[in-house]
């Protein structure tokens, strides 16, 4: 429970923090992308209460990196802490749609927008999301393929994936 506190806590900071913030240096880049490659070594040493706080370390230096929100949430999803997961997919979420606001030609980030909302458990959003894209998008090969061959029902149907959705 105190650990769940601290968290909470930490994550308050960066929430209140980030908000006053205007651009992240390069130095802050390099060091967001260092705790994650730690955090990346942790999972695979299966430590995942080490990987939670160093990626709880890069969501604070690196606020504005939905891959960094959505690592969070699958190792807290890993320890089962689904409010802690639900928080970090849904940051990860909103991240992302910035982003996308931003560079609206950038398919991935509408491609991770929609496997974001499935880990939600926003199924119906995930394919609203993915039809809307085929409209703004209708010469984009990456989300055509995705939306013919049907990689959305696959990743759903995948074992894997219903580990780590809520």
């Amino acid at each position: 429970m105190r650990r769940h506190f601290l968290i909470t806590l930490g994550l308050s900071a960066v929430f209140f923090t980030g908000c006053s913030r205007k651009e992240i240096t390069p130095l802050e880049r390099k060091q967001g992308a260092s705790f994650v490659s730690e955090a990346s070594f942790a999972v695979t040493l299966r430590d995942y209460p080490r990987a939670e706080g160093l990626l709880i370390q890069a969501v604070a230096v690196c606020p504005d990196t939905s891959d960094y929100w959505l690592s969070l949430g699958t190792v807290r999803r890993r320890l089962d802490n689904r409010s802690g997961a639900k928080e970090a997919f849904e940051q990860a979420l909103k991240t992302c749609r910035e982003s996308y606001k931003r560079d609206s030609q950038n398919s991935q980030l509408v491609l991770q927008q929609v496997y974001i909302l499935a880990l939600l458990g926003r199924v119906d959003e995930a394919r609203e999301t993915l039809a809307q894209a085929r409209k703004d998008h209708p010469d984009d090969r990456g989300i055509r393929v995705f939306a013919e061959n049907g990689e959305l029902d696959r990743i759903l149907a995948d074992p894997g994936f219903k580990e780590q959705a809520l």
